[in-house]
């Protein structure tokens, strides 16, 4: 069984394209040989800067014969039908056999298809694949229609096994298939000739070029970490700068130079940023001062002088690129202390946040006011929360921030503590942004939680309030970012908040435009009792009484508010949530069971019940109460629907016939007398556990009687002891929309 070794050899590759690149390679060519009956025993794909090289073993020389047999229509069907199935099957109709059928005589193909050559079904996959290659971005050069990332210079296609190995006949726009390649661009040599893969990867080795992205980036770590470790330093790990510099690179040579001291001030992470972002240098830090003190290079070529050369150029470069840096913060620190972080903050108002909400201004100012009244819910000072939701997109206007954008926050954080603003603001800054994904930190001081929460429920309900929501796989402002970001703040600080509440009232502040100071004033009131009653609370209507004088115009917002909106929101956020939980193990139809119970807005009160009734139904007595419970559901719902009337009341022990009936009334006494305690307290598991000892006393009740009874007042009673049951478990969660 022959094996397959393709390279395609090209100028340089993008790093960030290489990886994906050598995937499609695998996936187009392999799919191809097999849909065209060419198995193999395995295969493998690499990159590296001017090659994508896949190897397929165990091939077979030829595609199998086949033979299909396909069944038609009628012999008497109208002819239109029999010549679409002949098109189909590819066929003429002298072609197909007339057999007798149940049905009568039917037209039956038969497809026979000759195995082909290996060879040939590989040269015509391979040129699909090229031809087709779904680079992200290609180009075309000379005169030829061919495109590819970069101009493909040639092409080994090799079938090797025991007699040898066979070049496949395979010409691309000019390029002919062969068995020669060349190594490294500059310590290489000439080119080669190669007979199996590895043949290929050993000589390509011996001409300076390691095929494996894989080998290449261990030993980039291996000799940076080591040369750090004997100066007594730590790489900085940066798994993402590490793939990227492997894919610069065909024969890695490490190389570490020292920062100059007039840069040794900056903080670490500006020094880290721009020489990755710049240079793709690794960091080296002194473990005990923390500081960035060295970084590490990798050359793509080894010299005289040990790269001593390379050094001092990429010294020279990263010297004036730290020169802009040094600049930046100086002249940052400067406004900072000067001028105080509220002058960048003014410069927000000329900042376009979006063209139907505003500035980025009228954007903090709505998170500052939100972030007041959420304050006191997370046990956070009101004031501070306020002033740190002011100035946490200060650093925005910043020339640090506006040179790196991904330095926003922390950048902030520096620049507050330059201020002299409390320890809290300047944290609050950094980590208002965060969480940013679902592996990423939460921030648990009061103060930070207050803002991320407001800054996070202030992009939901704008993006809301114009129509901007996410419409399937698009979400173009990351709004579902937003919202895991809530849930992950409520749940992973306890939170107990009614978000419904915070959501109308920062709706209406987005739509609430009062003019001049009193009515500014005064709205701020009114939505001051929503965020803490919520819209339709007394306290709000006792607000609107106290105006003297005609009422604002926007007051008729306040009152012909609808919650349609908020409900959708809310919505949106218990969607994400069951995909947050659904990693936890928790299934979407028992978040649907506790979302139908009272206070669905508070989610750690809905995390709780869930996580109770999951636990429950893993139990034996839990999932087999659920089939009575519907057991008893399904019977008093038919009796209900045939009667006309509810079975809701009025069940006596007196009318029990059996010895389970009476044990089913006083299991029911008991379960009701200590589920309503515990659903007070919010002790869900003890409230599912008393429900879940109802499971044997249900049990036996259907076992030993029949609720239909001839006797209409045995009937009614049973039908409305069913009732109690269901009413008593309908307390703890909805249980008629679990499923199975």
């Amino acid at each position: 069984m022959p094996d397959l070794l393709i390279e395609l050899f090209s100028e340089e590759i993008p790093a960030r394209m290489q990886t994906r690149a050598a995937e499609d390679l695998k996936k187009l060519v392999t799919d191809g040989l097999v849909e065209a009956g060419l198995t193999y025993a395995g295969a493998a794909a690499f990159s590296t800067p001017r090659r994508l090289t896949l190897t397929v073993q165990g091939l077979l020389a030829a595609s199998p014969a086949t033979r299909e047999e396909r069944r038609g229509p009628k012999t008497d069907a109208p002819e239109k039908a029999i010549e679409g199935f002949l098109r189909g099957a590819g066929v003429t109709r002298e072609q197909c056999e007339e057999r007798e059928d149940k049905k009568g005589r039917v037209l039956f193909a038969i497809i026979e298809k000759p195995g082909r050559p290996a060879a040939e079904i590989i040269a015509e996959v391979l040129e699909k694949t090229v031809r087709n290659f779904p680079w992200p971005k290609s180009m075309r050069w000379g005169a030829g229609s061919l495109r590819w990332v970069r101009p493909l210079h040639s092409l080994i296609c090799l079938l090797t096994d025991e007699q040898g190995a066979e070049v496949v006949p395979l010409e691309i726009d000019g390029i002919v298939a062969g068995k020669t390649t060349r190594g490294h661009r500059f310590m290489g040599g000439e080119a080669f000739d190669v007979t199996s893969f590895d043949d290929y990867e050993a000589k390509l080795k011996r001409a300076k070029v390691v095929l494996s992205p894989a080998e290449r980036a261990d030993t980039i770590w291996h000799d940076a970490t080591n040369r750090a470790f004997a100066a007594g330093l730590e790489v900085v790990d940066d798994r993402g700068l590490l793939t990227e510099v492997s894919g610069l690179v065909e024969w890695p040579v490490v190389l570490m130079g020292e920062i100059g001291e007039d840069f040794l001030q900056l903080p670490p992470e500006v020094l880290q940023t721009s020489m990755k972002e710049h240079q793709k240098f690794f960091s080296v830090k002194n473990p005990s001062s923390r500081r960035i003190e060295r970084f590490v290079t990798v050359a793509n070529v080894e010299t005289a002088d040990d790269g001593a050369t390379i050094l001092a150029g990429n010294q020279k470069v990263l010297s004036a690129r730290l020169s802009d840096a040094k600049f930046f913060w100086e002249n940052d620190l400067r406004v900072a202390k000067s001028e105080g972080l509220t002058a960048w903050t003014d410069r927000l108002g000329n900042v376009t946040f979006h063209n139907k909400m505003g500035s980025q201004k009228a954007r903090i100012e709505r998170i500052a006011a939100l972030a007041r009244e959420i304050a006191p819910m997370v046990g956070a000072d009101a004031a501070l929360a306020e002033q740190a939701a002011t100035v946490a997109k200060a650093d925005l206007s910043s020339e640090m921030v506006y040179e790196f954008p991904e330095l926003q926050g922390l950048m902030g954080r520096y620049y507050a503590e330059a201020a002299g603003l409390p320890a809290e603001v300047a944290a609050a800054c950094q980590e208002h942004y965060s969480p940013l994904g679902p592996s990423d930190d939460v921030p648990t001081a009061p103060v930070s939680v207050a803002v991320a929460l407001a800054d996070k429920l202030d992009t939901l309900t704008g993006f809301w309030a114009i129509d901007e929501k996410p419409t399937g796989s698009k979400d173009p402002f990351a709004l579902r970012r937003a919202a895991l970001g809530v849930i992950r703040l409520v749940l992973n600080n306890g939170l107990r908040l009614h978000l419904d509440r915070l959501i109308d009232a920062q709706l209406l502040r987005h739509k609430i435009n009062p003019e001049g100071k009193h009515e500014e004033a005064l709205r701020d009131a009114v939505l001051r009792e929503i965020a803490h009653h919520g819209v339709f609370g007394s306290a709000v209507r006792a607000v609107i009484d106290q105006i003297e004088g005609d009422a604002p115009e926007w007051i008729a917002e306040v009152e012909q508010h609808s919650g349609d909106l908020s409900d959708d929101l809310l919505a949106f956020i218990h969607d994400r949530l069951k995909v947050h939980l659904r990693d936890e193990g928790i299934r979407h139809d028992v978040i649907d069971a506790c979302l139908a119970m009272p206070n669905r807005d508070d989610l750690a009160l809905l995390v709780t019940r869930a996580t109770a009734l999951s636990e429950t139904l893993a139990t034996e007595d839990g999932g087999n109460l659920v089939q009575g419970f519907k057991r008893a559901n399904n019977i008093l719902t038919q009796a209900e629907e045939k009667d006309g009337v509810e079975y809701s009341f009025g069940a006596d022990p007196k009318f029990a016939e059996s010895d389970e009936e009476k044990a089913l009334f006083a299991a029911l006494d008991k379960a009701e007398a200590e589920i309503a305690p515990a659903m007070e307290s919010e002790d869900f598991a003890a409230a599912m556990a008393a429900m879940a000892a109802l499971r044997g006393p249900i049990d036996a009740f259907f076992e030993a009687v029949q609720v239909n009874s001839d006797n209409q007042v045995v009937r009614r009673n049973r039908l409305n002891l069913l009732s109690r049951i269901r009413q008593i478990c309908l307390q703890v969660a909805d249980l008629t929309r679990l499923e199975g």
